[in-house]
């Protein structure tokens, strides 16, 4: 890799009961403990993701309803006690408003849930719908969606989860490097699409 080029991750999320955040936070300090320059924030508050120019995004989302939520359940968590600033805009939002990246741009990316213990073992997910769009928008994806559990729609998170997502942060920044380093071996070392 080379040596005067630090890799930058950004990890955006939505948040209702305020779980995903704390998941969120976790998985940057994992990035940050290997080396890569991170950023993270609410998705309400990022920039329009064609403006993102990032090594690896990172996306965490609840689960609603087997998907990323919808204005509809943004309002049912609402309803349940989330703020009610959170109805205004989610990652479903945010990822479809995106274009596609061009030849000129690459970028990896990620995808992590938060999801009730009762439901852990989900088919279908936040995480995996996320996935899905990254993929379409030609984000290289780098690991499978991670789902991070909580006891109940309201929380709290499990016992293990925030050590956990440190430590799937800390593989990412790994696998991130190692995709880097193997691109500019390709490329003779010679990295030159904007990042």
């Amino acid at each position: 890799m080379n040596a005067d080029k630090q890799l930058t991750a950004m990890v955006v999320h939505e948040s209702m009961f305020n779980n995903t955040a704390v998941i969120a936070d976790a998985v940057a300090r994992g990035l940050a403990l290997e080396g890569l320059v991170v950023s993270g924030t609410d998705v309400a508050e990022v920039p329009d993701l064609d403006s993102v120019a990032v090594d690896l995004l990172v996306v965490g989302a609840p689960t609603h309803a087997f998907s990323l939520s919808r204005p509809s359940t943004r309002e049912d968590a609402v309803r349940q006690g989330a703020p009610d600033d959170r109805t205004r805009t989610g990652v479903r939002e945010w990822l479809q408003s995106a274009s596609p990246l061009g030849a000129d741009r690459t970028c990896m990316a990620a995808m992590f849930d938060t999801r009730v213990r009762k439901v852990r073992h989900l088919p279908m997910s936040a995480g995996t719908r996320g996935r899905h769009v990254l993929q379409r928008l030609g984000f290289t994806v780098l690991a499978r969606p991670e789902g991070f559990v909580v006891d109940d729609v309201r929380g709290p998170l499990i016992e293990g989860e925030v050590e956990r997502a440190v430590t799937w942060g800390r593989d990412l920044a790994r696998l991130c490097q190692q995709r880097r380093a193997a691109d500019e071996a390709a490329a003779g070392g010679h990295v030159t699409a904007e990042q």
